[in-house]
């Protein structure tokens, strides 16, 4: 029989709600037990079994809590995690890990010392369109890559009320929130930049926050990485462009998981979970092995259930995990770089 961890969800914010608690579920072996709700118990609509309290302390010191799952504001993810790590329990940190690098490098070096498992919540490795990207470089199908654009836009020019992403806190912003995705991806396809150029800004009326950036990655002389999000792009342009000495993909639409979930779908009930429609394949226009390919390419499924499988691999039976915190750590130092590239007005090789 399969050990079962327990896991405590604190935060059942958006991110608890559709990112954590459904997949959770969704995975043999992990029992959600204790949902951690300041002013509701929303979660037991969903999870009649689960226990709802109001403060984090009553998961962190529950001696039958195996996994703790942090999806708080930003700012708190810190002082949770390392709470949490203090008395045993592994972690799952929802991105951006942290505010500030030294804070991932402490949280790293104390998951060492407690001989524990950290991760960081970086589902959009699972994205459908991410994976046929991935897919596209490793079989070269576009030569020698040249350049790389990916962009996580929207439209939502009214401020939304009542939440701390509006808010001037520490971690917050468009780059913390859209950026450790994009940064991330680019991360796991090229490694670390040699310079990072950021251009960061506040577009919509009454904004306290940056709502927009664009943010160059350079790696070699030839390669260059653009990643670009903003609010008020009404008309959405491609979500992936690559470019390289034989061809190109291009690549609109996002992944449907994340829509799915909200409308209360569930990846264990669909056995199509993930799969994108045809319109939305992404277009191949390359020479390949001599031959002229012009069409689109199949987009792989996407599956967010294989990070929480991993997650539970990675404690009952120690394999590698595949969201490591020391990449979490890298993504938040390419955001530190990238504020300051800003607030500088200039390019800044990237240093640990």
């Amino acid at each position: 029989m399969n050990r079962v961890l327990n896991v405590g969800l604190i935060g059942y914010g958006m991110a608890g709600q559709t990112f954590h608690a459904p997949i959770i579920s969704a995975i043999p072996g992990l029992k959600l037990k204790t949902v951690v709700e300041r002013t509701s118990a929303k979660s037991k609509e969903h999870y009649p079994w689960v226990k709802v309290v109001p403060d984090p302390q009553a998961v962190l010191e529950d001696e039958t809590i195996d996994l703790v799952v942090i999806a708080t504001p930003n700012a708190t993810h810190f002082e949770l995690a390392k709470q949490a790590l203090l008395r045993g329990k592994h972690v799952v940190v929802e991105k951006p890990f942290t505010v500030t690098s030294q804070e991932a490098k402490e949280l790293i070096d104390l998951a060492r010392q407690q001989n524990l498992r950290l991760s960081v919540y970086q589902n959009r490795r699972w994205d459908g369109d991410f994976i046929t990207v991935k897919r596209v470089l490793e079989n070269h199908w576009l030569g020698r890559i040249t350049e790389y654009e990916a962009h996580f836009d929207r439209y939502r020019n009214a401020l939304k009320p009542n939440t701390w992403k509006e808010k001037v806190l520490p971690g917050s912003g468009i780059v913390y929130d859209l950026g450790s995705h994009l940064l991330d991806q680019a991360q796991m396809l090229f490694g670390l930049p040699q310079s990072i150029t950021a251009d960061i800004r506040s577009q919509r009326d009454g904004t306290e926050v940056e709502d927009n950036f664009e943010i160059i990655l350079a790696y070699t002389e030839s390669l260059k990485v653009t990643l670009k999000a903003g609010m008020l792009v009404r008309e959405l342009g491609p979500h992936f462009m690559l470019h390289g000495t034989q061809g190109s993909f291009v690549k609109y639409g996002l992944d449907p998981q994340e829509s799915a979930l909200k409308r209360g779908l569930r990846p264990q009930d669909d056995p199509h979970w993930g799969t994108e429609p045809e319109a939305q394949w992404g277009k191949l226009n390359a020479e390949i092995a001599g031959l002229h390919f012009q069409g689109n390419i199949e987009t792989t499924p996407g599956d967010y259930r294989s990070y929480y499988k991993n997650v539970y691999e990675a404690i009952v039976s120690q394999e590698d995990l595949f969201v490591k915190p020391e990449q979490a750590r890298n993504t938040i130092r390419m955001i530190e770089l990238a504020i300051e590239s800003n607030h500088l007005k200039k390019t800044l090789e990237f240093t640990e």
